[in-house]
């Protein structure tokens, strides 16, 4: 059974010059455990059809399904629950909290799930082990080098155990050495979790890692 389902997703912004189709009737079925590369050249609208998949916009047309949820169905209140419990989102630019530990980082979705504070602890403790940094918990995000800020948000995404993880060009600030490390981490952590994972890249030495890859060419996709 799919953990994602995408069908004839269209996002259409309108502007002075017309109408601009930034995604353009893209399909596509996510299972858990399998990590699905969105690949496509800056533009193509892998952003926004990221935007989509995880309920930060709205598909002008088309549907998408969590589970057996309908995603453009639900009201405002409903899908910031969706966005809460049920999607992990690591970023490029990391979007760690300075003034927080890499532990208290870690917390933050936990405490807006609002789980009681031994389990908090314990399941920091665990994501930060998971990916190798069991041992920095107390740093500070500026202490931290920048493929360590990216693996505590890693970390951060898992700690809520998603049932969908989406990261928007997670290596696009790394050394292609890190980079390199840090896509293999989420592609083992996203196997052996069964967690459906949707990342987008334009690092062409990246795509080897995905079980399946979909490239975006003016918003339509190529499987």
């Amino acid at each position: 059974m799919s953990a994602l389902r995408a069908e004839s997703v269209s996002r259409v912004f309108e502007g002075r010059g017309g109408a601009v189709h930034a995604v353009d009737g893209v399909s596509l079925e996510v299972h858990p455990g399998e990590l699905v590369v969105v690949t496509g050249r800056s533009g193509a609208g892998k952003t926004t059809l990221l935007n989509l998949l995880g309920g930060l916009d709205r598909p002008t047309s088309g549907t998408v399904l969590l589970g057996d949820d309908d995603l453009s169905t639900l009201g405002e209140e409903a899908l910031a629950a969706v966005r809460r419990d049920r999607v992990g989102y690591i970023f490029q630019s990391f979007g760690l909290i300075p003034v927080l530990s890499a532990a208290e980082n870690v917390e933050v979705p936990l405490r807006l799930q609002r789980t009681p504070p031994a389990e908090r602890s314990a399941r920091v403790a665990e994501a930060l082990e998971l990916v190798g940094l069991g041992g920095h918990s107390a740093q500070r995000p500026y202490e931290l080098s920048g493929g360590q800020q990216q693996r505590v948000g890693i970390a951060r995404a898992l700690a809520a155990r998603p049932q969908l993880l989406l990261a928007d060009e997670p290596t696009g600030q790394l050394d292609s050495g890190t980079a390199t490390t840090v896509m293999d981490l989420i592609g083992d952590l996203v196997h052996a979790q069964g967690v459906a994972a949707v990342v987008t890249t334009h690092d062409a030495a990246l795509v080897s890692r995905a079980d399946r890859v979909i490239e975006l060419h003016d918003g339509r996709a190529v499987d």
